[in-house]
């Protein structure tokens, strides 16, 4: 698809009678952050290490960074292009942060020029630069987490996938990982994200995908909110009455207005636009406002519930 940093159609990966991803469709745009959400066991790795061309695909269909997955003609083409900081980071412990970096990018093919300039800026961003020539062994796992995402950047790929990065980090650790995936969201890189920690992905992705071997629904955090609860508006009053929430009805033209004890439960399309009018509706028909709040469903709720209906037997 014309403009996809990702297009896949179908994408299947079968280990014999298991299937660990089924059919699963997705665009990701230039300089979108997606997050990858699911449980352990949904197919999230398998996905990235097909996206990757690390295994083969079953069947389906991939162009990741115009390369077309499964064409050996695009393999070093597609390696140049992506970054990856895979589950488990694999760095060479005794070696030092800038040695385990310039390793790397020599495997890219940077020349020395460029390569210099690049470890230096990531271990600047990293707040490493002062350890460059630590061995990796003496670092904590944060610190450890930070150069594997400097080694997925050095060779300055245009999509970057990020395997759990913040899993089995202390929360210190974690939150400096994702401050730096924040950096990078603000460079306009490109990133798909995998993680199981909602609160990470409603802060870093504009779209977010539910995984169990399917994939089970894709919008903005937001839009999944919405879509699952829909928006409804809460207004406490002194007192409600049938007159009052009358008033409102007349007012939205739309949406069914329901007077709950002291409060008006009202089913709204657009809640900025609409909720100034339902407040001056209700003041207009004598009602006195305590309060007027948002209800929706957050991100967890959404991904539970989804969650929650795909393991039920059918």
């Amino acid at each position: 698809m014309p403009g996809s940093m990702i297009h896949a159609e179908g994408l299947t990966k079968q280990f014999g009678t298991l299937t660990a991803v089924d059919q699963v469709s997705l665009d990701l745009a230039e300089g979108e952050v997606f997050g990858f959400l699911g449980p352990n066991g949904a197919g999230k790795t398998t996905t990235v290490r097909m996206l990757t061309s690390l295994i083969s695909k079953t069947s389906g269909v991939a162009v990741v960074a115009d390369c077309e997955i499964g064409k050996e003609a695009d393999e070093l083409k597609l390696r140049a292009r992506i970054g990856l900081l895979p589950e488990n980071v694999g760095l060479y412990e005794n070696s030092t942060a800038y040695e385990n970096l310039e390793y790397f990018g020599q495997l890219y093919g940077l020349d020395g020029a460029t390569l210099r300039r690049n470890i230096e800026r990531l271990l600047r961003t990293m707040d490493l630069w002062e350890k460059k020539d630590v061995p990796v062994a003496t670092f904590s796992k944060g610190m450890k987490q930070k150069v594997a995402i400097a080694r997925a950047l050095v060779h300055d790929p245009i999509l970057v996938f990020l395997d759990e990065p913040t899993a089995n980090l202390d929360p210190e650790a974690a939150k400096m990982v994702r401050e730096i995936l924040l950096a990078l969201k603000k460079e306009k890189r490109t990133i798909f994200l995998n993680t199981h920690n909602l609160d990470e992905a409603q802060r870093i992705c504009d779209r977010v995908g539910i995984l169990r071997t399917r994939l089970l629904t894709v919008g903005s955090p937001r839009e999944l909110e919405t879509r699952m609860s829909g928006n409804r508006t809460v207004v406490k009053l002194e007192r409600a009455s049938e007159a009052i929430a009358g008033a409102v009805e007349a007012q939205i033209g739309s949406g069914r207005v329901e007077v709950s004890g002291d409060q008006l439960l009202v089913d709204v399309d657009d809640p900025d636009r609409q909720n100034p009018v339902i407040a001056a509706a209700i003041v207009a028909a004598g009602g006195r406002i305590r309060q007027l709040t948002q209800l929706s469903t957050s991100l967890e709720e959404v991904y539970l519930k989804l969650i929650h209906e795909e393991a039920l037997p059918s």
